[in-house]
């Protein structure tokens, strides 16, 4: 059960490279809401379930204020937070996953998420990471393709 909780995990969040503190933020090729929305369509094929997608720019609309297209995904899966939550409940914090996408000033658009492997080690949780480094790179090109970021 432990390899099929970090499997799938890794396979979620392996869109691209990190940064040393554990953030991972990518290029995307498609508007923020057709980012979000190929994203939504991965988590829901892979068995996760869509949590809540907030939509920053309404919300800032709503209250008179102006904001670029900014949007957050979250979703878990109770099989895989539970598992990861045994280890340590800490993870409780960073769980379930969140991915935001938002309109830089030039138009570029960005994903950013935090790495499962690092939250593993921020959560002190050992016993489970080995097949998140695993899983992470088996998925990385799969990912890449389907979801067009560099």
């Amino acid at each position: 059960m432990n390899r099929v909780v970090i499997a799938a995990l890794a396979c979620l969040l392996t869109i691209g490279a990190q940064a040393g503190d554990g953030l991972v933020k990518k290029q995307s090729q498609h508007s923020v809401a057709a980012t979000i929305s190929k994203l939504a369509d991965i988590v829901a094929e892979k068995g996760f379930k869509v949590v809540a997608r907030i939509d920053h720019a309404k919300a800032a609309a709503g209250v008179g204020l102006t904001l670029r297209p900014t949007q957050t995904l979250i979703f878990g899966n109770p099989k895989v937070g539970t598992k990861l939550m045994e280890s340590q409940q800490s993870i409780a914090l960073d769980l379930p996953i969140k991915v935001a996408a938002w309109q830089a000033e030039d138009g570029t658009v960005w994903v950013a998420y935090h790495d499962p492997a690092t939250l593993l080690g921020q959560h002190s949780i050992t016993n489970r990471d080995a097949v998140a480094a695993k899983r992470s790179e088996e998925h990385t090109s799969e990912l890449q393709s389907q979801f067009r970021i560099s």
